[in-house]
């Protein structure tokens, strides 16, 4: 752990502040990384027909989807260090009102560069979604409590690629792809009027810097724990990325699925994936409860997933129809173990000191 142990004052005050995050801050900061995974899976929901109508060739397609990347990775530093500023409830309120707006203007655009402009915004705008999460679980949670808790969390993940395939399909199937982004984006504003109301008192008691008191940016990319673990979630998102960003355009192109079709069996595997997340989060925090260490189960969750995801990319690249669709299902185990189990590792090894950087 990065962080120096908690002080008998720091262990006292833990139960107070534990009473103040509540689960309802808990299930907003979910519903936060749902919005932020449906606005985020909108283009490639809607690629089909929007490489029709806007005539973008396949590579042009793929640096839209993409570029969301080139901004979100780096933005996340960026976003990491609001949190220690402004501290994350006000920085996660940014980002939200950021990312959805950019939603809502990419029904209004006109062509290529314009749809290009409006991805990198997104992409900064969502970059504050997992430094602002992942700070305030650490702070606030021990680590036998937080895999329920990133469990939750995973159900957005999981939940809102399932939501915008699923009624982003039928939505632009009878309406266009233009009403989805313009329609998404102004419900996602939405989202701020409960989060700001509950957490106005806990985001007041962290007004003023908090960058001092724990380890450096440099200090922690210095430890080889970070690295490790930054492999393991890079190996964990790509399966996992390369389904929510290709998937509804390789069932359309790759296996001749109708928008509708692929739009209730791309949801049907998010949903499947957000029901295994929640079980095996709760069945992680029991197995440390009756006695076992976070290091065991933590990596043996992990060792199953990555085991599993490599069984399902080759059903995929190789199998027939019925093969390849049955190993999409067979995702779900990956998803569902791997992703909330990656937050997880970090905020232990993080501490509540550095949990967000």
């Amino acid at each position: 752990m990065l962080s120096p142990a908690p002080s008998a004052a720091m262990t006292a005050a833990a139960p107070a502040r534990a009473a103040r995050f509540s689960g309802a801050v808990v299930a907003l900061l979910a519903l936060a990384i749902f919005i932020n995974y449906v606005d985020r899976g909108n283009l490639a929901t809607a690629a089909p027909l929007i490489q029709k109508e806007l005539k973008l060739t396949n590579t042009q397609l793929g640096v839209l989807i993409s570029s969301f990347f080139w901004v979100y990775v780096p933005g996340q530093l960026l976003a990491a260090w609001l949190v220690y500023r402004i501290n994350a409830y006000r920085t996660l309120a940014i980002g939200l009102a950021l990312w959805s707006l950019a939603t809502l203007l990419s029904g209004l655009a006109a062509g290529f560069t314009s749809l290009l402009a409006l991805r990198l915004l997104l992409g900064l705008g969502e970059s504050a979604g997992f430094p602002a999460s992942s700070r305030l679980l650490g702070q606030h949670l021990p680590p036998h409590r937080l895999g329920a808790a990133n469990a939750m969390i995973s159900t957005g993940i999981m939940l809102g690629p399932a939501a915008g395939t699923f009624f982003g399909g039928l939505l632009i199937a009878h309406a266009g792809w233009r009403v989805l982004f313009i329609s998404f984006g102004a419900v996602s504003l939405l989202w701020l009027v409960p989060w700001l109301v509950r957490t106005r008192g806990l985001s007041a008691a962290e007004r003023g810097p908090r960058l001092a008191g724990g380890p450096s940016f440099r200090q922690i990319a210095g430890r080889r724990e970070l690295w490790a673990a930054g492999v393991g979630h890079f190996a964990s998102n790509y399966p996992f990325y390369l389904i929510l960003s290709w998937l509804p355009l390789y069932l359309v192109k790759a296996h001749g699925y109708s928008v509708s079709q692929m739009a209730e069996l791309g949801g049907a595997v998010y949903v499947l994936s957000a029901m295994m997340s929640v079980i095996a989060g709760v069945v992680s925090d029991r197995w440390m409860a009756s006695g076992a260490s976070s290091n065991r189960v933590r990596k043996a969750m992990i060792g199953l997933a990555s085991g599993v995801a490599i069984a399902c990319m080759l059903m995929c690249a190789f199998g027939d129809a019925r093969l390849a669709i049955a190993g999409l299902f067979l995702s779900s185990v990956t998803n569902g173990l791997g992703s909330f189990n990656m937050y997880a590792i970090g905020q232990t090894l993080a501490g509540p000191a550095a949990a967000g950087k």
